[in-house]
């Protein structure tokens, strides 16, 4: 059997910066194993799969599709950039002619909306709440050593921790800074953190190529060491800065090597919309 393949670097504009995900196109269903075959032998941080819903659907006209993601490891309940990627395949590859597709996922109905400046994602926002540094401060000092810590937050709904770094530091900090990722997962094994989301004031989106905040986000309790860009990160990361900053809309930017960038938009509800780029780098056939 041969699938549709597609690798999209995803909150660029640019190839070979964002972050890449593979999209795979499934008429059929694939049995669970199969899934993480693929993700595994693709090795990026995800890998999609955009399913039918119904055996009368097709990928050009239809406006409701099953999205799945999985890591190299293991599935995962949202991920922003391969759902970004997805649907740029849909609009841009494909040609659906739906201004709007809807992804059925684990973490419920996920709207994604063609605009000028990219593809509008609407999310759900995960607030996050105080956490006690003692009860993490081994995971800190693994990622941090003795780096000035400002602020730390949880959101429980996605099990990241939010350690933000002290305003003193600047962007080429955050962006030099090393972190062993493999040594995360040996101070920190109970399960409550699946994610770890560094973070740093910004100068403001107000100025030329300002940002807001700044991020990095390791996760190697789920097979990925450094994520490049993270939209799910940015559904909690958003919810803390808009707290913090007092607003609404705002930028952001991912200090990874790759580096990648995105506009947020806090929804009444409890949702976000996060404004992305794409860039298309290879597509094929995947042979299994």
């Amino acid at each position: 059997m041969q699938l549709p393949v597609f690798v999209v670097d995803a909150f660029t504009g640019e190839a070979f910066r964002g972050n890449p995900a593979a999209v795979c196109l499934l008429e059929n269903e694939l049995d669970e194993e199969t899934h993480q075959k693929i993700a595994r032998e693709m090795n990026l941080s995800e890998t999609a799969f955009i399913q039918k819903l119904h055996p009368s659907d097709n990928f050009t006209q239809s406006s409701r599709f099953g999205l799945r993601w999985f890591t190299p490891a293991t599935e995962v309940p949202l991920c922003g950039h391969a759902t970004l990627a997805s649907s740029a395949v849909l609009f841009h590859k494909i040609k659906n002619v739906n201004q709007t597709v809807t992804f059925v996922t684990l973490s419920g109905e996920l709207k994604a909306r063609q605009a000028e400046d990219g593809i509008i994602m609407d999310l759900p926002l995960y607030p996050t709440q105080p956490k006690d540094v003692k009860e993490v401060q081994d995971l800190i000092k693994v990622a941090l050593c003795n780096v000035r810590v400002q602020d730390v937050r949880y959101s429980p709904d996605t099990k990241k921790l939010l350690v933000r770094i002290d305003d003193s530091y600047g962007r080429s900090f955050l962006e030099n800074l090393e972190v062993n990722a493999s040594n995360l997962t040996k101070v920190e094994n109970t399960g409550k953190v699946r994610g770890l989301i560094l973070t740093l004031k910004g100068e403001g989106s107000g100025k030329p190529q300002g940002y807001d905040f700044y991020s990095r986000y390791f996760a190697p309790w789920v097979g990925v060491a450094e994520d490049p860009v993270t939209g799910s990160a940015h559904a909690v990361l958003s919810s803390y800065w808009s707290q913090q900053l007092g607003k609404k809309e705002m930028r952001a930017f991912q200090c990874s090597r790759r580096g990648g960038e995105m506009k947020v938009s806090l929804r009444d509800g409890g949702r976000i919309d996060i404004t992305g780029q794409t860039a298309l780098v290879l597509e094929g056939k995947l042979t299994i």
